[in-house]
């Protein structure tokens, strides 16, 4: 590859594209919310979130010093992200704190960088980051949906005309934020009636000595304010 095509890919995804009419920004919102509202729909779309919580504890785990032994997908929506360093402490407490918050906080992340009209620069970033996780997956249904994911946002990143990447990309990044927020009462629903007693926010009172109450308001807050934040940037307000 000489550096005239250096350049050009340089240029293909650091450069800026226009952004979308007011419409389509309307209209991948309200894609996403088909997505995230129905159940049926939820219980399929739901694996992308769950992707994007495993890959948040993974992130912060390696961020914060500790092992990162693996992370386990199921065709449940459910996920497991193991690693190895000290019980307790900061690094531990971030790892715990960063899966309900990863995807609300990657939404706003990816508005930012739409609103800057970075929009091939975020399916790069998302290409790249879903390839580093499927390294460290550890089953085969995990396997497969970070590569279906992967494979979608390198195709559209490469192939689809700019349109369609601004189509696809507001539809990805207005689901984060819609769906960063429905896991978090869906978590405080089950806690209501006695379940999940090994939850995120349970693990994080029994390493602080903080009610889980309290952890789940956290989520509760970044989510909610990451939807508030984000769709304001993406509707221009």
């Amino acid at each position: 590859m000489d550096s005239t095509d250096l350049g050009n890919l340089w240029d293909r995804v650091f450069g800026t594209q226009p952004a979308p009419a007011q419409w389509l920004v309307v209209v991948t919102g309200t894609l996403a919310l088909f997505a995230v509202v129905p159940n049926p729909l939820w219980r399929l779309a739901r694996n992308a979130i769950t992707i994007a919580h495993e890959g948040g504890h993974g992130l912060i785990a390696l961020l914060t010093g500790r092992q990162l032994s693996g992370i386990r997908l199921h065709s449940d929506t459910s996920g497991l992200t193991v690693s190895r360093g000290r019980p307790t402490g900061i690094g531990m407490v971030l790892t715990a704190a960063a899966g309900y918050t990863a995807p609300s906080l990657l939404g706003l992340g990816g508005a930012w960088l739409l609103v800057e009209g970075r929009i091939t620069l975020l399916l790069w970033a998302a290409t790249v980051l879903l390839a580093v996780m499927l390294v460290m997956i550890r089953n085969v249904y995990g396997a497969l949906a970070v590569i279906f994911a992967g494979s979608a946002f390198l195709l559209v990143s490469w192939l689809a005309a700019p349109d369609w990447q601004s189509l696809f990309a507001y539809t990805v990044v207005w689901f984060l934020l819609l769906g960063g927020v429905r896991p978090v009462f869906e978590l405080q629903s089950k806690r209501r009636h006695g379940g999940a007693p090994d939850s995120d926010a349970d693990q994080l009172s029994r390493l602080t000595d903080v009610p889980a109450a309290l952890w789940l308001f956290l989520f509760h807050v970044v989510s909610l304010s990451s939807l508030i934040g984000g769709g304001r940037w993406l509707l221009g307000l």
